[in-house]
């Protein structure tokens, strides 16, 4: 009687070297069906399009007259709600194309103001104007977690009936913004 271990035949062992290289072929095969598909690596897809606003009701920036943010102002009109902080520069940089957008009287403007302190959101404001009719302090990000905000800035379309319509993440541009943005709004404007 033999106690040693028995070792599998040769051939059995030869297709394990395979493996990994099935693996890679398998792997490689899926990026590369992803980078043909044509669809833009850089939209994030929000689960919320469709889907009603989330319950907000923030306070106003502390030493303003603006009111705060609440959902319950979204009834009845289409509104353009953009993420923002006066410490984000992509903010600044798109704050001129949301002024321009603020003289559309078909839409209403609204900021969350995120993660921001009260003394430096005005001074932003005062520097650059004030495109929002209405402006919530998000002090701690918990409002802009329910909306499902990766970074600022980000802007939402919200319908007249309240749900979410569209969502761009990171600054507006000229392209952007009568690409992508403009006919959402317009898609929500005609919509009943």
């Amino acid at each position: 009687m033999s106690t040693g271990s028995v070792t599998p035949p040769r051939s059995s062992r030869r297709w394990m070297v395979f493996v990994p290289l099935a693996l890679f072929v398998a792997l490689a095969g899926l990026f590369l069906l992803q980078l043909l598909s044509g669809r833009d690596g850089a939209t994030i897809p929000s689960a919320l399009i469709g889907a009603p606003a989330p319950e907000t009701d923030l306070p106003p920036i502390e030493g303003t007259e603006m009111p705060g943010l609440s959902s319950k102002e979204f009834a009845g009109r289409v509104t353009v709600v953009n993420i923002w902080a006066s410490w984000c520069a992509p903010c600044r940089q798109e704050h001129p194309l949301l002024m321009q957008l603020a003289r559309d009287e078909r839409i209403t403007i609204a900021g969350l103001n995120y993660k921001d302190e009260a003394e430096n959101a005005r001074r932003f404001l005062g520097e650059l104007g004030n495109p929002y009719a209405a402006v919530g302090a998000d002090g701690t990000g918990r409002t802009a977690i329910n909306w499902g905000v990766y970074g600022v800035p980000e802007t939402f379309v919200v319908g007249r009936d309240g749900t979410i319509r569209f969502k761009h993440v990171g600054p507006l541009s000229p392209q952007s913004l009568t690409g992508d943005l403009m006919p959402a709004i317009e898609k929500a404007l005609a919509a009943q």
